[in-house]
């Protein structure tokens, strides 16, 4: 059983590793090469407009404008210790992040205007990380520790009474809606290695998607429903529950009604690779970040 998760950073990180951001077409297999970092950067949202990439990097949010190849910081006020469970609203008015708070170091979900502001608490209870906001704009997806389980809940975006939607033995993790709403897609240790799963939105229907000799990780689902793509670790590199830096991983592609999967690129990473929804508007790219060991 995980007892911490993705630990995140307010002073510079070196991990002994530069960050390289990339894209990926999905159609050529083409990586193209954007930025790279002596600093450690993760995670990377693509915007609706298809203009930038939001990422974090040493506890703070950076929006990298694909024209220019230019990163600059997103003012998110005390919010200082963000880890790389970032979301954009679904009208990008906002983000979503899991920062660490002051008084304990515990991950807790807030919620601030994408264009800089102070952040607004969601989830009171801790540890909670966020992984999926509802097409709707109206709930938040998450994973959260909870009576020594990591389970997935929602919350109204709002605040409120969070509900509990998993409860099996095992890690469950990941949650991220599919763009018509009607399903949350999520990764489980529940039946021995790491696999991605689906259930409804009210936590229904909860069916294995992949079947495969691999721990697999954060599935995002393409804007246009047709795909999911996902992380995938060799079996024996990682412990089932654990997603950590630094190891040979692959991007895999598979339909949304399940079946053989593909791999669309290799690279050394994983922890900060993907974890949130990376696809670009038009579900034809995908941004990630690949790491070089210095």
């Amino acid at each position: 059983m995980k007892t911490r998760r993705r630990q995140g950073v307010r002073l510079k990180e070196d991990r002994g590793v530069v960050s390289i951001l990339e894209t990926l077409d999905i159609g050529t297999g083409e990586r193209t090469v954007l930025a790279e970092f002596e600093e450690l950067i993760e995670a990377p949202n693509w915007t609706a407009d298809g203009k930038r990439l939001i990422y974090n990097s040493c506890g703070l949010l950076h929006s990298f404008d694909l024209a220019g190849r230019t990163s600059a910081p997103i003012d998110s006020g005390f919010a200082d210790w963000c880890n790389n469970d970032h979301v954009l609203s679904p009208d990008n008015s906002q983000v979503a992040v899991s920062h660490h708070a002051e008084e304990d170091g515990q991950s807790r979900i807030y919620v601030l205007p994408l264009a800089g502001g102070q952040p607004v608490l969601v989830t009171p209870m801790a540890p909670s990380y966020l992984h999926g906001w509802s097409p709707d704009g109206r709930t938040l997806a998450y994973c959260a520790e909870r009576d020594d389980a990591y389970d997935i809940y929602t919350i109204p975006v709002l605040g409120g009474v969070e509900t509990r939607l998993t409860d099996t033995p095992g890690l469950d993790d990941g949650p991220e809606y599919s763009p018509d709403g009607r399903h949350i897609w999520f990764n489980s240790t529940r039946s021995g290695l790491m696999q991605i799963w689906r259930m409804d939105a009210d936590g229904g229907g909860q069916t294995r998607m992949t079947d495969e000799e691999s721990n697999n990780w954060f599935p995002h689902v393409s804007p246009d429903g047709r795909s999911v793509a996902y992380i995938a670790y060799r079996k024996g590199d990682v412990a089932p529950a654990d997603h950590p830096p630094n190891k040979q991983v692959e991007l895999r592609l598979m339909p949304i009604a399940g079946g053989p999967s593909r791999v669309l690129a290799e690279l050394f990473g994983g922890q900060g690779t993907m974890n949130v929804n990376s696809w670009s508007p038009d579900s034809r790219q995908l941004a990630f970040v690949s790491y070089r060991p210095r």
